[in-house]
Parts: C-alpha cells; structure tokens; sequence
C-alpha cells in the first residue's frame, strides 16, 4: 500500500498530538497550531521519549521529557537546558511523507508519487479498533491489501486499513454523507464482532 490513514482528521484537531502503529513502526501524528499534519516516528532523539506524550506549541511539537522543541522540518529549534545555542542540524526527528484531503490523513512509511485514494462524497465517521491483523481482514471482506475498501451497500461505506502490528489494525470508516453516523457506527460495530468471531 503506498498511502495508509493514520486517522481521520477530527481525530487530531489543532495542538494535538496522538501515538499510532503501522506495521510495527511507532508515530506521533500531530497538527500544528496552523492546521497542519506531520507524522513522525515516535522517539526524541535526546533520550527516546515517546513524542506522542508530548505537546504541541505553535508550530513546534515538544517532548515531555526535558521539553527539547522540533519545528514541523522535524528539525531540533530549542533546548530549555541551554536556551541560547542554536541546535545542529543534525539533531531531527525522522518524518514520513504526509497529506491531508480534509477527512483523513494518510502518511507513507516510503516515497511515493501515488495519489491520494479517492473518498469520493463520503464523511469520516470513526475509527475502529480490530483484534486481526488487515491482511485477515482484507480477506475476510473478500478483498485485497489496498490503501481503500469499498464496502458499498447499505451505507455506501468504505474503510481504510491501518496494519498495527501482526494481530490488530485500525480502520477509519467512512460513509455518504447523507447517511446517519450512529446508524453507521452501530454496523460498524456490529462488523467489528462478526469479523473477529467469524472462523
């Protein structure tokens, strides 16, 4: 898959910041105070804190650590032990390419010149944590590992596969924007048990 969601977009408003898992790779998925989407890899190069237990200023995620700042290049802009130096270049947080389409963020975890897959007229509605991993669901739903599944029927429904790690994954849903979203949410729940009971 060349472009995986890592959440939808109300998931991770202005100022946030969340941990997420693809494929056994730790993120921090976080927007800035200007809107804007990044996804790291979720260690601080000065001790390996977790960024995702960090918060956001500005344009600069912090690490709750000792509270080392890295601008949205990923770069290390401040250090509160020595508030004078200017950091080296060097000091950086890894980052994957990511983009937004105003309902979901998808990130890459290598370079691609892929388009975005295409939600068409739909709204996010939630995401739903499964205990299998996306391949088994993928297969269980009758297709095959891509960025986007469309469901159709009765709620014109689409997911998108998250692999976690080798036995969960995440699946943003999304739905017509005409459809009810607690109409959706409860067949989304209800799909969560049928795919993890079924044999």
């Amino acid at each position: 898959m060349d472009w995986v969601a890592v959440g939808l977009c109300a998931d991770v408003p202005a100022g946030t910041v969340v941990p997420r898992k693809v494929q056994g790779t730790d993120l921090a998925v976080w927007c800035s105070a200007n809107g804007l989407y990044h996804v790291w890899g979720d260690r601080c190069p000065h001790r390996g804190m977790r960024l995702s237990h960090g918060f956001v200023r500005g344009e600069n995620l912090s690490c709750i650590y000792h509270g080392w700042q890295y601008g949205v290049d990923g770069g290390c802009t401040y250090i509160p032990a020595h508030p004078d130096l200017t950091p080296p270049k060097s000091i950086c947080v890894q980052g994957y390419r990511c983009q937004s389409d105003g309902t979901a963020i998808w990130f890459a975890l290598h370079d691609t010149d892929a388009k975005l897959p295409d939600l068409g007229f739909r709204q996010a509605v939630r995401t739903v944590d499964i205990g299998l991993p996306a391949d088994a669901v993928a297969s269980k739903l009758g297709h095959g590992m891509t960025s986007l599944i469309s469901l159709g029927g009765l709620y014109d429904l689409a997911i998108a596969l998250q692999p976690s790690t080798d036995n969960s994954c995440l699946i943003p849903a999304f739905a017509g924007v005409d459809q009810d979203r607690k109409d959706v949410s409860r067949h989304l729940e209800q799909m969560r048990m049928d795919l993890e009971h079924a044999p």
